[in-house]
């Protein structure tokens, strides 16, 4: 999101959103509503924009810690589907936030018998990425962070997976460049699906990330996802 739009209602709900998914990242606490809390419910129409800019990563405090999601956390991440599906001609990246969003709600709450489920989606294609170079890569990678999540596979996934030397490069331009939010997000990546040289550094690099673009929830966000995901592959 440009700097020129940080204090917009949209920025300011996407902010709150993020800094409560963090507190309920850091705490474990998945009886705890991230809407709630940041006072978003299913007729907050800028709140509902800001779910579609979050993601699934509104649920992300209870997929890494396997619990029930609160219901309306649910129902507003639902309501974000339906509001906003993607147009005909949306970006790639738009596409599978969209597909990564259904395919969530599915997994983590399933709709009651007789409810209606959100409309089928395929999984977009992700071709293109086994091309694009490694800057490229890097960069659409980071802005579809939020399908890096364990047992939620895709062919993203496996497109990261295969190129981690790739993403372990964008890794290092992204803090050259003092690009916190797409080095955070390309460090999420690594964490979840492994293969990083051993000379890259990773929890180390990924605790500078943290510490300059900390005023950023965001990079927070994605900087303790990267560390629950690493540490249940330790255990």
């Amino acid at each position: 999101m440009d700097q020129k739009h940080a204090s917009s209602p949209l920025a300011g709900a996407v902010h709150d959103l993020a800094t409560e998914v963090v507190l309920a990242l850091r705490s474990g606490d998945h009886l705890a509503t991230v809407c709630g809390a940041a006072g978003i419910d299913e007729e907050n129409r800028t709140g509902i924009a800001a779910v579609r800019v979050i993601g699934a990563d509104l649920l992300l405090p209870s997929v890494l810690y396997g619990r029930h999601p609160h219901p309306g956390d649910v129902a507003v991440l639902d309501r974000a589907v339906r509001e906003f599906p993607p147009k005909p001609d949306a970006p790639a990246a738009t596409a599978w936030s969209h597909w990564h969003m259904i395919s969530t709600l599915q997994r983590m709450a399933p709709p009651a018998p007789g409810a209606a489920a959100p409309g089928a989606y395929a999984e977009p294609d992700a071709a293109w990425l086994e091309e694009a170079p490694w800057q490229a890569f890097t960069h659409q990678l980071s802005v579809l962070a939020p399908l890096a999540v364990p047992a939620a596979p895709s062919a993203v996934q496996r497109a990261a997976a295969n190129r981690a030397v790739d993403l372990s490069r964008g890794f290092v331009r992204a803090v050259r460049r003092r690009d916190w939010l797409q080095a955070a997000g390309a460090g999420r990546w690594l964490a979840a699906v492994g293969g990083e040289p051993a000379t890259l550094g990773l929890e180390r690099g990924l605790d500078f990330v943290e510490q300059m673009g900390g005023h950023d929830p965001r990079v927070t966000l994605h900087v303790r996802a990267a560390r629950l995901m690493a540490e249940a592959r330790a255990r």
